[in-house]
């Protein structure tokens, strides 16, 4: 009986997938054939956590809604070149990730050495968008024993300040929940690569982060950090 039960849910499982791969060569279709309704959709669907993700990357606000600008121009002017090999949403992804990593380094070679009044610090840390709702997710992350009040801006402070490419590597899985096999392709690196980036990415959040807690929670012998039952453990 159990061998028929999982045989029966891995056969809805594959059912499922094949109407949503079915759902997704019917939008492209669309897309490609300039239906309006087909990129408002898109917009509707992918804008969002683009801009997000964007801005995760970059952390002012301005360019990462110039950045999500250009990711979609690409993608409206690419669609005819798109060949399904990917998801369209991996597709989306490695547009958006290459395109704020442009931008990203045209930053650092000319904005950096400009001065200016309104430029965030670590102090005066600009919110992200959504950050907030990933923090009360339910789910487990290196972002929840952190989401109340203050916290929740060290955190995101925090995250502003991790190297690349381990912060993009953390973000799309921690933050997007993208697989491991997604965000290789996004990244165009390799399993043991995105892994290995997800680690160190997480390592260097809790070193961001062991200090403001062992000061806020100084009774706390311990504060877990960890994501998908993974613990990391910041000792007070």
């Amino acid at each position: 009986m159990t061998t028929m039960a999982g045989a029966a849910a891995l056969g809805n499982m594959a059912a499922g997938a094949l109407e949503v791969r079915r759902e997704e060569v019917s939008i492209v279709a669309q897309l490609k054939a300039g239906s309006e309704e087909a990129y408002s959709w898109l917009i509707a669907q992918y804008q969002p956590p683009v801009y997000n993700h964007v801005y995760r990357i970059l952390n002012y606000s301005a360019e990462a809604a110039d950045t999500t600008q250009e990711v979609f121009l690409k993608v409206f002017r690419g669609m005819n070149h798109f060949n399904g090999t990917s998801s369209l949403k991996t597709w989306i992804y490695r547009i958006a990730v290459h395109e704020a990593s442009n931008r990203r380094r045209w930053w650092f070679r000319h904005k950096s050495k400009e001065t200016s009044m309104e430029q965030p610090s670590e102090d005066s840390f600009e919110p992200m968008p959504a950050l907030k709702d990933k923090l009360v997710d339910t789910g487990s992350s290196p972002f929840e024993n952190c989401a109340r009040g203050e916290m929740r801006n060290q955190v995101e402070a925090a995250l502003s300040h991790v190297a690349e490419p381990y912060r993009t590597a953390l973000v799309l899985r921690d933050m997007e929940e993208l697989s491991y096999e997604e965000i290789a392709e996004i990244t165009q690196s390799t399993m043991g690569t995105v892994k290995s980036r997800i680690t160190r990415g997480r390592e260097q959040l809790k070193k961001r982060l062991e200090k403001y807690l062992r000061d806020v929670k100084p009774q706390t012998a311990s504060t877990s950090l960890g994501h998908r039952g993974q613990e990391v453990e910041v000792a007070s």
